[in-house]
């Protein structure tokens, strides 16, 4: 009975009392809402992290992946959903593009959102599929600009990291290649392993286990050195002097959720990226562990769009 009378008194402890709310939060089931399909890079994330939150938090916590328009499907509904912290946002780069690619949104990235954290960010992989004759980075440019307009890269979708950094590969490369989105990075890969396609930027845990097996090539990373989980890979920017593009990840809720909820979130957000089981996962894949404050994740969402801005209107990337 003790230890009945213990364990009740510690999950009260834990619970957090909102002014206003019957119930501590968490008092039910809470949601995370990934932009993208099923298997791809930020559904690996998502639902490994909802795994340990859920442990933290003390509540069941699941994925739904709400599909479409580069991620404006997903931001749309959390934008509008209760600020009661059971709707939560898994948030990328289309937090910091979709202003600048579409003509009209009908969420704002600064005022409809509170941020809680970011959480892990990966380089991409330039690959390539084994039967193009490359080698290296600047074997792909040549090769590209013998044949303007032959080769075509695959996306998750018009605005994402993979179209943006192919953009900006094009761009600095002073090459010109054919950009083929798709509904999520997964069905793109496997576009590449059957030859339909001839190179990509993706972030690393997808491609990985074809490059292990052959079926992929791997040429470069998209980051300014080389990284510890791939020493031998070069970047692309010793090709291309200051490239430099990371795909990251990290959690909102809609702005006008309580105080108290984002402070209790965050706290348990810290011990989930600090737990053993899921740092080590996440650096197994090449990602790359982070825990910001609010404040830190709300300035470099900042500082991502206006870097994307830039490069958006010098491509003239658009998606409507």
């Amino acid at each position: 009975m003790l230890r009945v009378g213990t364990l009740i008194v510690g999950i009260l402890a834990a619970a957090t009392v909102v002014p206003g709310y019957a119930q501590p939060y968490p008092a039910k089931p809470v949601r995370l809402i990934n932009a993208f399909a099923p298997g791809g890079a930020s559904d690996v994330v998502a639902r490994s992290f909802a795994n340990k939150l859920t442990d933290y938090l003390g509540r069941q916590v699941t994925v739904e992946n709400r599909v479409g328009a580069g991620g404006n499907v997903a931001a749309e509904y959390v934008a509008r959903s209760p600020a009661d912290g059971y709707t939560i946002l898994m948030g990328t780069l289309f937090l910091a593009t979709n202003q600048s690619l579409y003509s009209k949104l009908s969420w704002d990235p600064q005022k409809d959102f509170a941020p809680i954290s970011m959480v892990t960010a990966s380089p991409l992989i330039l690959c390539v599929h084994p039967s193009l004759p490359v080698k290296n980075t600047k074997e792909l440019i040549a090769l590209a600009k013998k044949r303007p307009g032959e080769l075509n890269f695959p996306s998750a979708g018009n605005g994402t990291s993979m179209h943006l950094s192919g953009e900006l590969f094009n761009m600095m490369a002073g090459i010109k290649t054919q950009h083929v989105p798709y509904k999520g990075s997964g069905p793109g890969v496997i576009d590449l392993v059957s030859g339909q396609l001839q190179f990509m930027l993706n972030p690393m845990p997808e491609p990985m286990a074809f490059i292990k097996d052959g079926r992929l090539r791997a040429l470069a990373t998209s980051t300014a050195k080389r990284i510890a989980a791939l020493p031998d890979l070069p970047p692309v920017a010793e090709a291309i002097p200051g490239y430099e593009t990371i795909t990251w990840q990290g959690f909102l809720v809609p702005t006008g959720t309580p105080r108290e909820i984002v402070d209790r979130l965050h706290g348990e957000f810290i011990k989930a990226v600090k737990d053993p089981e899921f740092a080590s996962r996440m650096r197994g894949m090449g990602l790359e562990i982070y825990g910001t404050t609010p404040a830190e994740f709300s300035q470099y969402i900042r500082d991502e769009s206006i870097k994307w801005t830039k490069v958006i209107k010098a491509t003239g990337a658009r998606v409507d």
